[in-house]
This record gives C-alpha cells, sequence and structure tokens, in this order.
C-alpha cells in the first residue's frame, strides 16, 4: 500500500495538472490563430455543421477527411497539433475501443481473420468498429477545436444563436467556475495536510483524514455558493447572465460561415452515398 504522504503528493500532482490545462485552453484561445479572429457564433455555427456532418456521414472515408479538416484548422489556429491528437487519441482507445471491440467478433459478415479460441473477425465488424472510433474521434476533435480557440465566458455567450436557454448557460459557466474554485480549496486543504503529517498514518487514520476531508470540502462549498449568490444579487443579478462580450460580424466571418457549413452540406451529401 501506497504511504499517506504518497498519496497526497499524488492527489496534489493531479489537481496541478487539471488546472495546468485549464490555463492552457485559456491561453489557447487568445493566440493569434484563424479561429481565434472569427466571430465565436460563427465557430459555433460551423463546427456544429461538421459534427452533425460527421453523425450522419456512411461514408468512412468522408468522415476521415473531416478530421483532416479538423487538424487543418489546427494547425492555422495556432493549436500545437502534437497536444491536439494525443488529447484525442490517447484517451479515445480506453473508452471507445471497448466499446468497439466487441463489434469485431459479434457482427455477422464475411470472415476476414481467424483467431485463437475460435474467435472470428469479420469485415463488417472492422467497419463497424473503424467507423465508431473515426466518428468519435472526429466529434471530440471537432468539440475540443472549438473550446480550446474560444475563452469560456465567450463561448457561452455564443450559444445564445442555438437558443440555448439562459438558465442552461448560467449553469454551465458557474459549474466551470466552482469546478476552479473547488479544485484550489482541495490543493490547499492537501498541501496544508501534506506539511502536517509526519510517518506513516494507519488506515483507519487515513479513512477519517479521507472524511474529514470530504466532509470539510462540503461545507466550503455550501458556504461558497451562498455568499457567490448573494455577490450576484449585490452586483444586479436577476436573472439573466450578462457579459461584456460583443459580437460583430464581418465579411470575412460571413465567408467563413459560409464556406464550413457548405463543406458540411457536401460532406452530408457524400456520406449518404455510402462507403
Amino acid at each position: 500500500m501506497a504511504s499517506p504522504r504518497g498519496a497526497i503528493e499524488r492527489t496534489l500532482a493531479e489537481i496541478g495538472h487539471v488546472l495546468e490545462q485549464s490555463l492552457f485552453a485559456e491561453t489557447l484561445s487568445r493566440r493569434a490563430g484563424l479561429l481565434q479572429a472569427l466571430d465565436p457564433r460563427v465557430k459555433v455555427v460551423g463546427l456544429l455543421s461538421l459534427l452533425i456532418a460527421v453523425s450522419v456521414s456512411r461514408n468512412l472515408w468522408v468522415i476521415v477527411g473531416l478530421y483532416g479538416v479538423a487538424l487543418g484548422l489546427a494547425v492555422v489556429s495556432r493549436v500545437p497539433l502534437s497536444a491536439f491528437v494525443r488529447r484525442v487519441w490517447f484517451v479515445l482507445p480506453f473508452f471507445t475501443g471497448l466499446i468497439a471491440l466487441p463489434a469485431l467478433f459479434m457482427t455477422p459478415g464475411p470472415t476476414l481473420w481467424s483467431l485463437p479460441f475460435g474467435l472470428v473477425v469479420t469485415r463488417t465488424g472492422l467497419l463497424t468498429a473503424l467507423f465508431l472510433l473515426a466518428r468519435v474521434g472526429t466529434s471530440v476533435s471537432l468539440a475540443l477545436l472549438l473550446i480550446w480557440t474560444t475563452p469560456w465566458n465567450t463561448l457561452l455567450k455564443a450559444l445564445s444563436v442555438l437558443r440555448v436557454p439562459d438558465g442552461f448557460i448560467l449553469i454551465l459557466a458557474m459549474t466551470y467556475r466552482y469546478i476552479a474554485l473547488l479544485l484550489g480549496i482541495v490543493d490547499d486543504m492537501f498541501l496544508s495536510r501534506k506539511s502536517r503529517v509526519v510517518g506513516r498514518l494507519s488506515t483507519a487514520d487515513e479513512r477519517r483524514l479521507l472524511a474529514a476531508s470530504a466532509g470539510a470540502l462540503l461545507g466550503r462549498s455550501l458556504q461558497l455558493s451562498t455568499e457567490v449568490y448573494l455577490a450576484m444579487q449585490s452586483r444586479g443579478y436577476r436573472g439573466r447572465p450578462r457579459t461584456l462580450d460583443t459580437f460583430s460580424l464581418t465579411t470575412r466571418d460571413w465567408a467563413w460561415a459560409i464556406g464550413l457549413v457548405a463543406l458540411a452540406a457536401l460532406a452530408m451529401w457524400l456520406g449518404q452515398l455510402g462507403g
């Protein structure tokens, strides 16, 4: 069993990693790139159109082509390509891959490979697994591109173009802020605990420490929610979120909006031709 000190250090490292990734996304969204310069509403509508095209396409090569478009947009938006690819494809096999794996053997079709223990990989099963992986990978890449090239508050305001209810947008905004604040509180709690732990703790002491930390975090979160709500009311909040961002469509924004929607429409048409 790992020592308590090691567990605390790992927790601190994980919290630091999450906060670092959040800061990394905010930094990327302020770079001088193509997507960063576009109106956020154009990015929401354009990338959502491409997501719909990915989901309805029945042609594997069309999906691969749209993934190439995502990579191209990442390059011209000055998004580090290695981090962009790694974020999607290092995590995808552990989740989507586990779902796609049974399709290799359970989908009826022409036999492609015969494996030990009577397992048979069919051509239809292989195509089904590739479709699933390609769809999920491309969809996650497009969504990640939108998040990494748009500040969070600006992205939430841009969702109004899709007629998303104000209450839902407010919940998303508060959730994001609360996660960051609570991570900071947890980081302070564990760092304080680490500075006071000497030697090894028994298993019972570890459980008591974790329970006490969870209870303290719950109490802090409830207190924080009350303070934030009272602060919002004192600053004029009356049920509708407001931001200082102002949107204005330029000729370039209109051109990219038309181009992305047209590309999505073309991909949908080609995708219905089958693979």
